[in-house]
C-alpha cells in the first residue's frame, strides 16, 4: 500500500508552508505530495495568506525535492486551456527529473471561478473528454510531427507538440464518483483511478464499475492503480486524536466513519479493509499542515506496518 501526503492550500498556506511539508514527506519516506487544485477557501476557514497555484508550486517544489511524487487531485480544468496545460506539466516533469503525475478533473467550484473571474461553462464534462484527448495527443506525438484537433470545444491546428516530458508517459489520474461517463472516461484515459472520501462499499462498487469499463474498452482492469482518498487523523492515544480533530473542525467519530482516524492500530486496520476491496494507494487528506508530528506518528506507526 503506498501512502501520499495530499494537502488543500486553499484552506490557508503559504508556499513556504508547503515546501516545509513536501520536505518531510520526503524525509518520512512518503511515496508522494500532491495538493488540490483551488483558488477558495472553503467553508469557515479565511484562506490566509491567499491562494496559491498548484502548477507554480508544483514547479517550485519541483527544484526543492529529489525522490517524492508530485501531482494534483485534481486540476480543474476549467481553470487551463489543454494546450498550455500540457506544457506546464510537461515543463515541471522536466523540472522534476520525471516525477510528476497529472489529476485532472472537470472543475465544480463555481464560487471560486466567480471570485477570479474564470468562466464557469455549464458543460463540463464534454469539455474534459477533449481536453484528456489533446493533452495526450500533444505528449504523444513524435517530435518533428504535428498535433490537430478538431472538437466541440477545442481546435488545435499543426502543433509542434512540445516539449515533452521527462517521463516516457505521464501518468494520468481520473477521479469522482459517477456510474457511467466517469469510468468510462477513466477506462480510455487514465493510469490511475482515484475515489475521494468515499465507504468501503462505495469503493467497491465504483472500482468494479471501472474494471468493467476498462476491460470493455480492450484494456486489463489491472493496467489501471486503484486509489482513495481519505482525511487522516491520528493519534498516540484518545486525547491525541481528540485534539487533531478539534485543530481541522472536526469530531472525532465522524472521522472514523468517513475518513482514517484514531490509533495507529486502527487506522492500519482500516487501510487492510480499503486494499481488501482493491486499493492499492491511498491519498491521505493532511489538514492541519503545522502539525508536522502528525506526518512523523504515521510514517513511524502506521506506514511502518503496511510494508
Amino acid at each position: 500500500m503506498d501512502l501520499r501526503i495530499f494537502t488543500e492550500p486553499q484552506q490557508g498556506a503559504s508556499y513556504d508552508t508547503l515546501l516545509t511539508v513536501a520536505k518531510a514527506t520526503e524525509d518520512l519516506g512518503f511515496d508522494a505530495f500532491f495538493r488540490s487544485d483551488h483558488y477558495l477557501a472553503m467553508g469557515s476557514a479565511d484562506g490566509l495568506p491567499g491562494p496559491t497555484d498548484a502548477w507554480i508550486t508544483l514547479a517550485g517544489l519541483a527544484r526543492e525535492t529529489r525522490r517524492i511524487r508530485l501531482g494534483t487531485l485534481m486540476t480543474a480544468g476549467t481553470f487551463r486551456l489543454p494546450g498550455v496545460l500540457a506544457i506546464q506539466v510537461a515543463q515541471v516533469d522536466q523540472m522534476s527529473g520525471g516525477r510528476v503525475e497529472l489529476g485532472l478533473g472537470a472543475g465544480w467550484f463555481e464560487e471560486e471561478h466567480t471570485a477570479y473571474g474564470i468562466p464557469f461553462p455549464r458543460e463540463k464534462f464534454g469539455r474534459l473528454e477533449e481536453q484528456l484527448a489533446i493533452v495526450r495527443g500533444l505528449w504523444e506525438t513524435e517530435v518533428g510531427s504535428t498535433f490537430s484537433f478538431d472538437g466541440k470545444h477545442y481546435r488545435l491546428v499543426d502543433s509542434p507538440a512540445l516539449p515533452k516530458p521527462a517521463q516516457g508517459r505521464v501518468p494520468v489520474l481520473i477521479g469522482g464518483h459517477g456510474a457511467s461517463r466517469t469510468p468510462r472516461l477513466a477506462a480510455k484515459y487514465a493510469d490511475e483511478f482515484n475515489i475521494p472520501f468515499a465507504s468501503l462499499e462505495d469503493t467497491e462498487r465504483q472500482f468494479g464499475r471501472v474494471r468493467a469499463a476498462a476491460e470493455a474498452a480492450g484494456r486489463k482492469a489491472d493496467e489501471l492503480v486503484y486509489s482513495n482518498a481519505l482525511v487522516v487523523c491520528v493519534g498516540k492515544d484518545d486525547a491525541e486524536v481528540a485534539r487533531r480533530a478539534a485543530a481541522i473542525g472536526r469530531e472525532v467519530d465522524e472521522l472514523k466513519a468517513n475518513g482514517l482516524a484514531g490509533s495507529p492500530a486502527e487506522v492500519v486496520e482500516k487501510i487492510g479493509r480499503y486494499a481488501v476491496v482493491g486499493s492499492s494507494r491511498i491519498y491521505l487528506q493532511l489538514l492541519d499542515l503545522d502539525d508536522l508530528d502528525h506526518l512523523e506518528l504515521i510514517s513511524s506507526q502506521v506506514m511502518s506496518q503496511l510494508g
